[in-house]
């Protein structure tokens, strides 16, 4: 589908990305990436004695991280933009801790599609991302992106 005719499907689901593991490997590398090395994400034997959540959970950061990459292969699959550049969050909740091991999946719904000429259109997704086999997920965000046609 051409970029412009996402404006047609604004306020509907488009899709849900394929499952991410969120494993103790990741959230490491996250960590040695960021710098934030705080005992609940990378300390598994405390984090098994002293966290709420009985183990190690994943930082609220990583979670988020993956919008754009879950976004690429949802969007993607519909539409063949040029070149697409992130354009920034508008809202971001963090709702629940995905606890090291766990799977977590994006949930997309188009908000809104602005023309902003020269066959460039700024789009605005709601992002929820999913952890499976959980109630609540991890976390819901509006993301903007810039679409080049």
């Amino acid at each position: 589908m051409p970029v412009g005719d996402l404006a047609q499907h604004i306020g509907e689901e488009i899709g849900a990305s394929s499952w991410t593991l969120l494993d103790q490997a990741r959230i490491n590398e996250f960590a040695h990436c960021t710098g934030d090395h705080q005992w609940i994400h990378v300390d598994t034997e405390r984090a098994a004695r002293e966290s709420p959540f009985g183990g190690t959970i994943a930082h609220g950061f990583l979670t988020l991280s993956l919008i754009a990459p879950t976004a690429f292969e949802v969007m993607l699959t519909r539409i063949a933009p040029k070149s697409v550049v992130n354009y920034g969050l508008e809202k971001v909740r963090f709702v629940a801790p995905v606890r090291s091991g766990k799977r977590v999946r994006n949930r997309i719904r188009i908000a809104a599609v602005e023309p902003r000429g020269a066959g460039r259109y700024l789009v605005t997704t709601e992002n929820t991302i999913e952890i499976e086999d959980e109630s609540r997920p991890a976390l819901v965000a509006s993301a903007l992106a810039m679409f080049m046609a």
